[in-house]
């Protein structure tokens, strides 16, 4: 016990609370872009993600995210039901907290990444299909990808790629999965005919601005300590949303002639989900290049390719795809030791091969998070149906799914 170290360990608590607060966040941010009659069913997505997972997490997910590996793609099941997980430190991953404030934060993690893809589909899937969905995704997609990327052993992590916060395990797995839901279910009723615009866009401004907020913990707290390392992820983190923000607000005032409020909330969630990846191996400097790009390229993202075309309802794949996608490039490309010992120089630093590794990453973690999820879907079609009705739906999935309304009018 003499290892812990009483500022880290309170660093590593608050900032597990702090991306705790991210998921209900989540639903306050897609709850207001929906129409009001799928308002609570679309908040429900996330809270129910909060207490759901991580009950899983504990159960078994942790085990198999971080237990001792085997063969490099999955834990064992040693630490199943938090054996032997206990206060002492783990010194492979935390060596000065106790090895439970390393599980809960990451349980945070596990926590809002199925949570993102509810977006993809939100106003039109049965809630039975969405639990069962999320159980074998979380199991099957997340847990695997996870030990791969961060787990001791871990075959991605073996290649030497680097992803600080969750760039590929959270943005990239989630977003990937998001379109392919998207184009699983198919179009909304009325979809590209019939307005769908956001019933409380201040609402989403809320839950935009909780996110921020929340997301120090997400990349900051992933220094597992309080120290310079976690103030330069912190710092990062901030100027990459605030010209996320920026980037595509006036993105969208070039292309629409009016500077969206809205705009600058995707841009910031953008801006935040690209320097998720590098928080603590870059430069502030390049924090506002990379802010920069991710905005730009989640804007014409959704603008161009995506919105019309598919009906991700909520642009989970242009804003956390592309995002974690573009944020993970980046990293390989503007990576420094100068900032993280620990990692790597990227291309501008003389390490081309860096950015090969990020691509092999990227793209094992895209193919299998797409196969994996089109798998789950079609299994959960089979049995239980992965949409409601079309009556259901023209009632919204509030009274339908919940029988319970977001407003008393």
């Amino acid at each position: 016990m003499d290892a812990i170290n009483g500022a880290d360990t309170a660093w590593i608590l608050v900032s597990s609370a702090l991306v705790m607060l991210m998921t209900p966040a989540l639903g306050l941010f897609y709850g207001g872009l929906v129409r009001q009659k799928n308002a609570l069913s679309t908040i429900m997505h996330s809270f129910f993600m909060l207490g759901f997972v991580s009950v899983i997490w504990a159960l078994v997910g942790y085990s198999l995210a971080f237990s001792p590996t085997i063969g490099g793609f999955i834990g064992g099941l040693s630490w199943v039901g938090l054996n032997g997980v206990g206060l002492e430190p783990n010194a492979d991953y935390a060596p000065t907290i106790p090895h439970q404030a390393f599980m809960i934060y990451q349980m945070m993690f596990a926590v809002i990444t199925p949570a993102l893809i509810s977006g993809a589909f939100a106003e039109r899937k049965r809630f039975k299909a969405f639990v069962i969905f999320s159980l074998l995704w979380v199991l099957l997609v997340y847990v695997p990808v996870a030990h791969w990327v961060w787990g001791v052993g871990g075959w991605i992590r073996n290649l030497g790629a680097l992803d600080f916060a969750g760039g590929t395990v959270v943005h990239i797995t989630s977003g990937v999965s998001a379109l392919v839901c998207a184009l699983a279910l198919g179009k909304r009723v009325g979809y590209g005919s019939e307005p769908m615009e956001p019933h409380n866009a201040t609402l989403s401004i809320l839950g935009t601005g909780l996110l921020w907020f929340g997301w120090f913990g997400f990349n900051a707290g992933s220094a597992l300590g309080s120290n310079t390392l976690a103030v330069s992820a912190f710092v990062n983190t901030h100027l990459a949303a605030a010209m996320g923000a920026i980037t595509w607000m006036t993105a969208s005032w070039v292309r629409h002639r009016r500077p969206s409020v809205l705009g600058a909330s995707a841009g910031a969630v953008a801006g935040l989900v690209g320097i998720t990846p590098a928080a603590g191996f870059v430069t502030p400097m390049a924090a506002i290049i990379i802010g920069f790009i991710v905005g730009l390229a989640c804007f014409f993202a959704v603008e161009l390719l995506v919105r019309g075309r598919v009906d991700d309802a909520l642009d989970v794949f242009g804003v956390h795809g592309v995002g974690g996608i573009v944020g993970a490039l980046a990293t390989g490309i503007f990576a420094t030791k100068t900032i993280n010992p620990a990692g790597f120089d990227g291309l501008l630093y003389g390490n081309p091969g860096q950015l090969l590794i990020q691509l092999i990453a990227v793209s094992v973690v895209v193919v299998y998070s797409a196969l994996i999820t089109w798998v789950l879907l079609s299994l959960v079609n089979i049995t239980v149906g992965i949409r409601v009705t079309p009556e259901e739906e023209a009632r919204g999935l509030d009274a339908s799914q919940h029988g319970e309304t977001a407003y008393q009018i």
